[in-house]
């Protein structure tokens, strides 16, 4: 008789910690492993950056770079259901919208202008609501966030601002912050 608990491709049965090419057994060891070899690879594309495309392509072409060392599918949009482990998360996009999503979050940052000529007021609040869009499809496994920093630092960079993201890094204040920008204001269009 077949199972019916769910098991996550990802995670290897043993560890419990996700598949890696690394060879690593313990989540320490896997985190210190990711960090080194994303961090290398991300001084990489500070100088050899994807195309600018504004969509998941660009995601996708970011995430490969920066997770090719550690991941085999490294670029490759999830095949599971995702949701931060924090208490009162919710689940990020289910996996079968992730490309119509990705489609429409592209057109509308295509319809903000990718956040070119914008007042500083206007930047912020534009930034945060596409941002608060493409984190929800959380296209990737894991590795969404730093994804997602490379991508809106080009972003911005592109619309002559510049991203502070010092205050970030394993925060739980923008864990629960980006927790609570799922839950629309009463009225407000969302596509979830």
């Amino acid at each position: 008789m077949a199972s019916t608990e769910f098991v996550d491709p990802y995670l290897d049965p043993e560890s419990g910690i996700l598949r890696n090419k690394v060879g690593a057994r313990t989540k320490v060891a896997l985190e210190d492993a990711e960090g080194d070899l994303s961090f290398a690879r991300l001084m990489q594309l500070m100088d050899h950056p994807p195309k600018a495309t504004g969509d998941v392509d660009e995601l996708r072409a970011i995430h490969r770079h920066l997770f090719q060392d550690v991941y085999v599918w490294a670029g490759e949009a999830r095949i599971v259901d995702v949701r931060k482990n924090v208490e009162g998360a919710d689940w990020f996009l289910p996996v079968l919208m992730i490309g119509r999503a990705a489609g429409y979050a592209a057109e509308e940052l295509r319809s903000d202008n990718h956040l070119r000529g914008l007042d500083r007021e206007s930047f912020i609040e534009r930034l945060a609501y596409h941002y608060d869009q493409f984190n929800y499809i959380h296209p990737f496994r894991e590795g969404n966030g730093r994804t997602q920093r490379v991508f809106w630092n080009r972003v911005a960079r592109d619309a002559s601002w510049q991203l502070d993201w010092r205050g970030v890094h394993g925060s739980t204040n923008w864990i629960l912050r980006s927790v609570r920008a799922t839950v629309p204001l009463v009225g407000e269009p969302v596509f979830r």
